[in-house]
């Protein structure tokens, strides 16, 4: 039975201090996890096993997924993610069921069942980067913090590849009311970024970012801020010139407790260094 005490938990600090009913409970897909702690204690294994029948994935098929689980040499929560959602989109990309899938997969309960989703629309080979980034949007602005980080996970690669229609499109984006929009737009296209391939053009040339970087120099959220701030220390550890003549700019343009918390931010390497 799912209790408010249970729904309305805070979280265990360690995962052995998880009780054994919410643990259950998680690895059945039945409630969402609150912290990094659950979400990192998640037993893909049975998740998959219990909740991809009722998803439409067949007999067959979670056996393969399950036994390639098991393979891994470090079956990490992130590895694992990785496998799954790529797995799946070629299982079943040619498939009529696919649509279904992908919803169900999208709007489950489980936030790590939702992680799986991203990748069956960043690798669909028959939508633009516009399509994949407007398909993607509900998953760009869900409230759990895991699936926010798969999903620009998922499309960077894509984002890498057409950098200049992305930078165009999330530029836009920029002016959403929606904080997790507005962090993916430089989540996303993070010189070095975390866990992920650097994008070695921006590395080099980190001017392309600016219509996004502009629009959110004095972004109300701490969220957005802190994105904006690791952005350009990314930048800095390549392109020091350009952060410290753009944070200098910004000192004189945005004289704003945002801009100023961004600029130290963006600045921590380049301090360090000096």
């Amino acid at each position: 039975m799912i209790t408010s005490d249970i729904l309305h938990r805070k979280g265990a600090r360690k995962v052995s201090d998880i009780p054994h009913e919410v643990l259950q409970l998680l690895n059945k897909g039945e409630i969402p996890t609150v912290n990094l702690t659950e979400w990192l204690a998640i037993d893909h294994v049975k998740l998959i096993e219990y909740c991809f029948p009722n998803i439409g994935i067949s007999k067959e098929y979670i056996a393969l997924l399950v036994k390639k689980i098991k393979a891994l040499k470090k079956p990490t929560t992130m590895s694992i993610t990785k496998l799954v959602g790529p797995l799946v989109y070629e299982l079943y990309k040619d498939d009529i069921r696919y649509p279904s899938i992908l919803e169900k997969l999208s709007t489950h309960t489980s936030d790590s069942i939702r992680c799986y989703a991203p990748y069956l629309i960043s690798l669909n080979e028959k939508l633009s980067l516009h399509e994949k980034l407007n398909q993607s949007k509900d998953l760009i602005s869900d409230k759990h913090f895991g699936i926010r980080e798969v999903v620009w996970m998922a499309l960077r690669p894509e984002i890498d590849k057409n950098l200049t229609v992305a930078i165009s499109i999330l530029s836009e984006w920029t002016s959403s009311e929606n904080e997790n929009i507005r962090r993916f737009t430089t989540e996303a296209t993070r010189p070095r970024g975390v866990w992920c391939k650097h994008i070695e053009v921006l590395k080099e040339n980190p001017e392309i970012g600016l219509p996004i970087l502009e629009s959110l120099k004095s972004d109300s959220s701490k969220y957005v801020q802190d994105s904006v701030g690791n952005w350009l220390n990314d930048a800095s550890k390549t392109r020091p010139d350009f952060v410290i003549k753009l944070c200098n700019t910004w000192q004189k343009e945005s004289d704003t407790t945002a801009t100023q918390k961004i600029i130290k931010r963006a600045k921590r390497t380049i301090d360090k260094d000096t």
